[in-house]
């Protein structure tokens, strides 16, 4: 998952930056309002989650927030060191997820990123109708269909391939896979296990399984569904 970090603080940033990426998230680095709102402006609908220092040279956490929060559902969490009531209540009601004071420990910050994406990630899964192409998921009835007809999929083809339709344009590795159809399944599953339900998958879904359009290889990463 894609982090948008924006910190002014090179220190803090580079720090938070290592334990991010250690967390096996990717970020992209801003250190004012005007490089993140380039970043904004060309990869929103690529990241996952926004992470805005309030207080920044030439602008605030205010102001991106407002900006992401117009165009997309992107969830944000402000990083703040100012403990006072009024700017936390101001950047909630602007539609903020989240605020941490600063100084942090790193471990509450990375529990609080977990908390929010998990909030958003069950949100998303009460979406009753999802379009990959020509496949249709219609999750009020736990069905698949592909032009029109159904396909069938066994329990954990079908919490797989959920799991895809929840991070459309979003690289997933392997390792994020596997942690996410334990969470959701409770089965252990290995990665040959993995290897074999997304060839089935790709089987059932894709006219060319041979070469995928749907669940697409990432090399060296993982795999993608959607731009």
């Amino acid at each position: 998952m894609k982090i948008l970090l924006v910190e002014d603080d090179k220190t803090i940033a580079s720090g938070l930056e290592y334990s991010l990426q250690q967390d096996h998230y990717t970020t992209v680095l801003c250190h004012d309002a005007a490089s993140a709102k380039k970043v904004l402006a060309e990869e929103l609908n690529q990241i996952a989650l926004c992470l805005f220092d309030l207080s920044l040279p030439d602008g605030s956490g205010y102001e991106l927030c407002q900006i992401v929060k117009g165009q997309s559902d992107v969830p944000v969490i402000f990083l703040t060191a100012i403990d006072d009531e009024v700017n936390v209540v101001m950047g909630l009601d602007m539609g903020a997820d989240d605020y941490i004071t600063k100084p942090f420990r790193i471990r509450e910050l990375l529990s609080r990123i977990k908390s929010v994406l998990r909030r958003y990630q069950s949100q998303s899964q009460t979406k009753t109708i999802i379009d990959i192409e020509n496949v249709r998921i219609n999750t009020l009835e736990g069905k698949v269909y592909k032009l029109g007809d159904e396909i069938t999929l066994t329990a954990l083809e079908y919490r797989l391939l959920l799991i895809f339709a929840n991070h459309i344009g979003q690289v997933l590795s392997r390792s994020q896979l596997l942690e996410r159809i334990w969470d959701v399944a409770g089965d252990f599953v290995n990665d040959n296990t993995l290897t074999v339900y997304i060839k089935r998958l790709r089987e059932k879904l894709e006219d060319h399984p041979q070469t995928p359009t749907i669940i697409k290889t990432v090399r060296g990463l993982g795999y993608k569904v959607g731009d």
